[in-house]
């Protein structure tokens, strides 16, 4: 089954064509970091004005690549939420008409669930059931994964995600947006431990996080310490991933050894800093755990992972309407 996935929860506009929830034909990302990068984040208003020029181009040149006629495609999935409502209703819009227009089956999908299926785009996925830690600017959860498209939640931060903290940081730094690539590059620099700020474990048998702490207390470093030159801004970058990432790995580590899972997982835009990769490595061969990184291409928000999430759904008939809106939060309902 040949699948167009869409996605537009945020700042990328993405279209990929993928087979049988597994082989991508192609997949295109159109980023709009320099529009935002600005402005220190995301302008949600710039966004959606952002996807309605793109969202054309973007599916007409991953249709191209994959050397498939249109009348080839056999159904499509699109990111129903949760994100920026005017960025998802451009995507959403479009996939609807398209699958109207084509008289093909739609589906739209939760874009975490998208996430936790980025695995099964490499070569050797985990096996069910496994546990993922989903990381990004948005969220930062940990899913006990039972199938494709059937998972519980297990743990969620209270205030702040894992790549928001990041953005926040880099901002207090100077280095822009977004932050999560600029600080994992930077940490290297620097001695993580030179400055030690506090691991927010909350409760170490707890699957839930908080990193408005960690935001705060780098926050107060760098005023009691002005002014920052780039040797310390660098081992500030290296304290600051340290802790977020002691956290992240120990509790990802913690949750496959209870739900005694063989698999764990990393998603999500913040599975791509290298700092976070080699821990959780490192934890888990220690524990005799095997762990699964998705290719850096897709941690971060693409549309290749949404056709394979999709198609899941598809294949057990299921399919959208075209009554059906965007969703800015998960419903509870989303949580099988």
């Amino acid at each position: 089954m040949i699948i167009l996935g869409i996605e537009s929860s945020c700042d990328e506009t993405a279209a990929a064509v993928v087979e049988n929830g597994r082989h991508v034909l192609s997949s295109v990302v159109a980023s709009q970091v320099d529009v935002h990068h600005i402005y220190g984040g995301v302008v949600p208003e710039l966004a959606s004005r952002k996807h309605m020029e793109a969202i054309v181009p973007v599916v007409d040149q991953a249709i191209l690549k994959a050397g498939v006629a249109i009348h080839v495609l056999e159904g499509i999935a699109v990111t129903q939420g949760p994100g920026l409502v005017g960025s998802l209703l451009v995507g959403f819009s479009f996939a609807k008409a398209f699958a109207f227009a084509r008289k093909l089956p739609f589906i739209g999908v939760n874009h975490l669930e998208g996430h936790l299926n980025s695995v099964f785009l490499d070569p050797k996925p985990p096996s069910f059931p496994f546990v993922a830690l989903l990381a990004s600017g948005g969220h930062t959860s940990i899913y006990h994964v039972m199938s494709h498209t059937h998972y519980e939640l297990l743990g969620q931060t209270r205030d702040d995600a894992a790549g928001e903290a990041y953005d926040k940081v880099a901002k207090m730094l100077g280095l822009g947006y977004p932050g999560g690539r600029v600080i994992d590059q930077l940490a290297q620099k620097g001695d993580p431990k030179k400055i030690s700020f506090p691991r927010a474990f909350l409760d170490k048998e707890s699957f839930d996080f908080s990193f408005s702490g960690i935001k705060s207390a780098v926050g107060r470093y760098l005023k009691e310490n002005t002014p920052i030159d780039d040797s310390l801004r660098a081992h500030v970058a290296a304290g600051f991933q340290a802790a977020v990432i002691d956290v992240l790995a120990h509790k990802i580590v913690h949750a496959a050894l209870i739900k005694k899972c063989a698999d764990l997982a990393i998603v999500g835009g913040v599975a791509a800093n290298s700092g976070l990769r080699k821990e959780v490595v490192r934890l888990a061969i220690k524990e005799g755990l095997a762990v699964h990184l998705p290719e850096v291409k897709w941690c971060g928000d693409n549309a290749a992972m949404i056709a394979t999430a999709g198609y899941h759904h598809l294949i057990k008939g299921e399919q959208g309407h075209l009554d059906d809106d965007v969703y800015s939060r998960v419903p509870p309902s989303l949580y099988p």
